[in-house]
């Protein structure tokens, strides 16, 4: 295909704190004065209510997220902190904006007069009024001033807690001696402080500690540190389940939990706590089986160690022999594997596959013409060509390496979704990648471990939402669709990481660039995909089933004697004596996935589903990629998801590869 210049230029990245504060006001201000407009219609109509404040909120959603984005990553404290002030000034507009009652009754009069539009406009009306009634707009205006201030103050318990989370630089201090086991290439990384090696928590710091590492009480202390790494966060998440206990009692549900998931697929958590209880019946039994097996080689490791005899297994052993288990009856040796996927030419290949699946070519834009935040970014102007023409769809950044200040994990950020404008004219969308992937040395460069290899593609299958997506209205673009379902797309193109050929292809090693990964080690790599399955998704229900416990209390609950007897209860795994405070950076639970964590779980449902029957035993199939791509992916939140999944599998979603997947009965 022929690239021309993209229709629209790239964010720049070059605000100052005060630009960031300036910016920030301006358009509170302007969406505060186009409010008072609206409110003030006397006969009002779709055109003038639901269309003005939907084309508003369009050019507002990328302002915002850019300005909030800052805060993720910039290498500047300063910045940094400006762009936290900025979300929760944002966020403030939000609940105020939520709680006017002019607002609303204009609002709701257009609802009320049922108006023949399209459909995904109609869904924009029924939504707009749906969020004024979950907000109490029905209630007495004390009560609805209450709400105001308990809705701020769980806002800024979960801004500060994020911010506490980015800008943790806790770590402990190892004697080489402690590290033994740990391979050489991670270690080199550490710092050297007092004479020790300084292991932070970053994921390529502590990953491997947690792995490899021989002597127990080095994990143990490592994963101890790790868990109570914020113990300032302890406070703000107990304060935020009490507020939303009393949020949910003042608007009529009978726990958050229940507010929360009228509007999910789910639908109540009566639902979600029968479909947990079930899953964690079936994998109880290959849990305990699973237990039994790592404590004989936890018997025969510590003999061969010369360590004393431990009949416990304990939390902090589960990497270890996990990794262990897999190097010795499995022949997977993570390590080795990871000389065939190093960083470059494994992304280059991963989106590759995306452009086979899904017709698109990502363009990489270098030198002076890049518009990035940090000097490690990668930008890229993606395109489509399916039509025989050539189409722009969005700018995708990947930033994949770890630093001081920026967020810890691995996500996908929207920057500014897709809409259609006021005139017409498409606007296109910006997504970003952040990862914390080890740094390249001077003598090798970042070599991506196969489970590194699946969170990537399961992150650009969520950068591809985003990107493919074509809505009317930035409220549906992308991934703006029920939370217990927008894991299912990126979940299902996690299979891509376990295909034979498709791990062939996307295999370089290192030092020989032509060289693939042979046969013999890809056929051991798809044997161990569940090795431990049972354990590793007794760990998911145990965070899920804690957050339903917390969101379905009426926040009096001992959040702490929660966590730990919930872990050692559900995940088969002790942990000594030891109190942890894990919650305390269980972002996800002040992070937007409150009451929501079962949805990790919950989708993989349909993520089986999709995957066993469109593309198993074909995953290259273009024909089955592109209905997807516009089936699922390209309406975004315009329609219900079960929809859109009845018209691709082209009956009712099941569980039946889902539990063969797991290995359980139905």
């Amino acid at each position: 295909m022929t690239i021309k210049t993209p229709p629209q230029a790239p964010p720049t990245w070059t605000r100052t704190p005060e630009q960031i504060k300036t910016e920030t006001i301006a358009v509170i201000d302007t969406a505060k004065k186009l409010h008072d407009q609206v409110a003030a219609i006397e006969t009002p109509t779709f055109a003038s209510v639901i269309k003005v404040l939907a084309e508003a909120d369009n050019m507002r959603y990328g302002q915002i997220n850019q300005l909030s984005f800052y805060h993720h990553v910039s290498g500047d404290k300063e910045v940094r902190d400006s762009s936290t002030k900025a979300e929760e000034l944002f966020r403030d507009f939000y609940i105020e904006a939520g709680l006017r009652e002019d607002l609303y009754k204009v609002v709701n009069a257009v609802f009320e007069q049922h108006p023949e539009v399209d459909p995904e406009s109609k869904r924009l009306l029924e939504k707009m009024n749906l969020d004024f009634t979950r907000n109490g707009l029905a209630l007495p205006k004390e009560k609805r001033d209450e709400l105001k201030v308990l809705q701020k103050k769980v806002s800024n318990l979960e801004v500060a807690y994020s911010k506490n989370l980015g800008e943790e630089t806790g770590y402990i201090l190892f004697t080489r001696e402690e590290l033994a086991g740990v391979p050489e290439d991670t270690i080199s990384q550490f710092n050297i402080v007092d004479g020790k090696h300084k292991m932070t928590y970053k994921y390529p710091d502590i990953f491997p500690v947690m792995k490899y590492a021989q002597n127990p009480d080095t994990r143990r202390r490592a994963f101890v540190g790790d868990q109570n790494k914020v113990i300032e966060n302890c406070d703000l998440l107990i304060q935020a389940v009490k507020l939303r206990a009393d949020i949910a009692a003042i608007l009529g549900y009978k726990t958050h939990a229940a507010y929360v998931l009228e509007e999910r697929m789910a639908k109540s958590p009566e639902n979600v706590i029968t479909f947990l209880n079930d899953l964690r019946e079936k994998l109880a039994g290959a849990g305990k089986t699973e237990i039994a097996k790592l404590l004989k080689l936890k018997a025969k490791d510590l003999e061969a160690l010369g360590l004393l005899p431990d009949d416990s297994f304990n939390v902090w052993d589960y990497r270890y022999y996990d990794r262990l288990l897999l190097e010795t009856e499995y022949e997977v040796d993570a390590q080795k594997i990871a000389e065939y996927f190093p960083m470059q030419s494994t992304v280059e290949k991963m989106l590759g596959i995306f452009e086979t699946l899904f017709s698109l070519k990502f363009v990489e834009v270098t030198g002076d013409e890049r518009s990035v935040w940090h000097e490690d970014c990668k930008q890229f102007a993606v395109w489509k060509d399916d039509s025989g023409e050539d189409e722009f769809v969005g700018w995708l950044y990947f930033d994949l390496h770890p630093r001081e200040g920026k967020y810890g994990h691995a996500a996908n950020f929207n920057l500014s979704p897709g809409y259609t404008d006021k005139d017409g004219k498409r606007v296109y969308p910006v997504t970003a990648l952040v990862c914390n992937f080890s740094k390249p040395s001077a003598n090798k460069p970042s070599l991506l471990k196969h489970d590194e290899v699946v969170t990537f593609f399961h992150e650009l299958g969520h950068g591809i939402h985003d990107l493919v997506s074509v809505t009317k209205f930035g409220r549906f673009h992308g991934t703006n669709v029920a939370r217990d379902f927008v894991e299912a797309p990126s979940q299902m193109l996690e299979y891509w990481c376990w295909q034979k050929n498709e791990l062939k292809n996307l295999s370089s090693h290192y030092l020989e660039p032509s060289k693939t990964i042979d046969d013999d080690l890809i056929e051991k790599i798809v044997k161990s995909k569940h090795v431990n399955g049972g354990l590793f998704n007794l760990r998911q229900l145990h965070f899920a089933m804690f957050d339903m416990t917390l969101h379905t209390s009426d926040g009096s609950i001992d959040v702490t004697k929660a966590w730990n007897e919930m872990r050692e209860d559900i995940s088969l795994m002790q942990q000594g004596n030891e109190t942890t405070y894990g919650y305390a950076s269980f972002g996800h639970l002040m992070g937007g996935y409150d009451s929501g964590y079962y949805g990790y779980l919950w989708s993989q449902v349909f993520a089986a589903d999709i995957f066993y029957t469109k593309f198993l035993g074909a995953p290259m199939n273009t024909t089955a990629g592109l209905q997807y791509r516009d089936t699922i992916l390209r309406p975004g939140g315009a329609k219900e998801e079960i929809d859109n999944l009845k018209e691709l599998l082209g009956r009712e979603p099941n569980n039946v590869a889902f539990l063969r997947e797991l290995g359980v009965e139905n």
